[in-house]
């Protein structure tokens, strides 16, 4: 995603140190063997590999994704300036009979829609300066996530294979090799991209039609719900059961009535529909419950803090008020902090993966059991009070 333009940690303290068996040279060699094996036409591959060229600052970049260590009030603040909503009501409205055809035929809503677009690339207008092909055959040969970007490679051929773009129409990608309005990786292009405008090509870097309708596609094949709310903010009672706010216990909405939850504008739709809680910043910030279409959109990128804001983005596109903004002394921990508490989580035999400073899923949920553990309210949120009893605790 271009969203981490400017918004990185340093490279360099970031960076991992791991070595290829084979130089980069060999590995491509081997790679268009395995290509040609595939099916992809020699001057499709003649065409694109001049581009196939090994860039080191792509591995930085890859190794510096600090943006999403960001809280959910500051990445939203920053991604959803007052302009970026203009924008995106005005994509809505001049784009209105293209966005009804696409819902009628999908299922998936104008906001949602505009949403993806304006934060993958303020619609449109910021979709990269890498060479696709360059970015895809650097992090297929790095040694962090080859067996991932190696099929996005091959796919990457394939879209020009198929006619969709030329090779020079995917000189302005992604620095992780993803392109278009909409940045879909290549495989995600490959699979989902339409033809919406019926010019014979799929074309998701200069054809809006093409661009939304392919991304409602998407959405559909992941399984999204057509008529079905996605996100709602709600108001929280202080005596919650706050062990049940967690996106994998989903309950009916009478279920949040009964413990209190109310609508924070509008109404809550049936008591039989399935929620989830979410404390993006644990109890004391804003509080959402999340519907299975908020599920659905995790499958376009997983990243907890992003998919909350689009979904965010969406709904203040379809009306809804600014966020309660909660405590405002509300503790956000800094990554190094973050990163001492996953180290002792490990010693205390969670499963979290590596300690990078990130609360993702795994994370999130062995907070929730340390905090149980010791007593404190279970909302999986970090906080300095947590460290300091797991730091006594690890000491005694």
């Amino acid at each position: 995603m271009s969203l981490s333009l400017g918004m990185m940690l340093s490279a360099q303290a970031l960076a991992v140190t791991c070595q290829s068996d084979v130089s980069f040279d060999r590995w491509l060699e081997d790679f268009k063997k395995e290509a040609l094996a595939n099916g992809i036409k020699p001057q499709v591959l003649a065409a694109a590999s001049p581009y196939m060229k090994f860039e080191q600052r792509i591995v930085h970049r890859d190794r510096a994704q600090g943006v999403f260590n960001q809280s959910f009030l500051k990445f939203s603040d920053r991604l959803i300036p007052a302009s970026r909503l203009q924008r995106g009501q005005a994509q809505i409205s001049s784009h209105a009979a293209l966005f009804a055809k696409v819902e009628k035929e999908f299922g998936v809503p104008a906001p949602i829609l505009t949403a993806f677009w304006g934060l993958e690339s303020d619609f449109g207008t910021n979709t990269g300066n890498s060479n696709v092909f360059g970015a895809l055959a650097t992090l297929a040969y790095d040694c962090r996530r080859p067996d991932y970007f190696r099929p996005q490679l091959m796919d990457a051929l394939r879209i020009v294979q198929r006619g969709d773009l030329t090779v020079d129409e995917m000189m302005g990608g992604d620095w992780a090799g993803e392109l278009g309005a909409m940045q879909f990786t290549a495989s995600d292009y490959y699979k989902n991209a339409l033809d919406y405008d019926g010019d014979g090509k799929r074309n998701l870097v200069k054809s809006t039609p093409d661009t939304v309708a392919s991304a409602a596609n998407f959405l559909k094949n992941l399984g999204w719900k057509r008529g079905e709310p996605w996100l709602q903010e709600v108001r929280l009672t202080k005596d919650l059961p706050w062990d049940q706010a967690d996106l994998t216990i989903q309950l009916p909405v009478s279920q949040w009535k009964a413990w209190g939850v109310k609508p924070a504008y509008g109404a809550l739709p049936a008591d039989a529909m399935k929620a989830s809680l979410l404390l993006p910043m644990g109890r004391k910030g804003p509080a959402f419950l999340a519907y299975e279409n908020f599920q659905v959109l995790q499958g376009w990128n997983n990243s907890m803090v992003y998919v909350t804001t689009v979904a965010y983005f969406a709904t203040r596109l379809a009306g809804a008020p600014p966020v309660h903004r909660g405590d405002p002394d509300i503790e956000v921990m800094q990554p190094n902090d973050v990163s001492e508490l996953q180290r002792i989580l490990l010693r205390m035999g969670e499963d979290i993966g590596e300690p990078d400073g990130k609360v993702g899923a795994k994370t999130r949920a062995a907070i929730k059991r340390a905090q149980l553990k010791v007593g404190l309210p279970a909302d999986s949120y970090p906080t300095t009070e947590l460290l300091q009893k797991l730091r006594a605790s690890a000491s005694r």
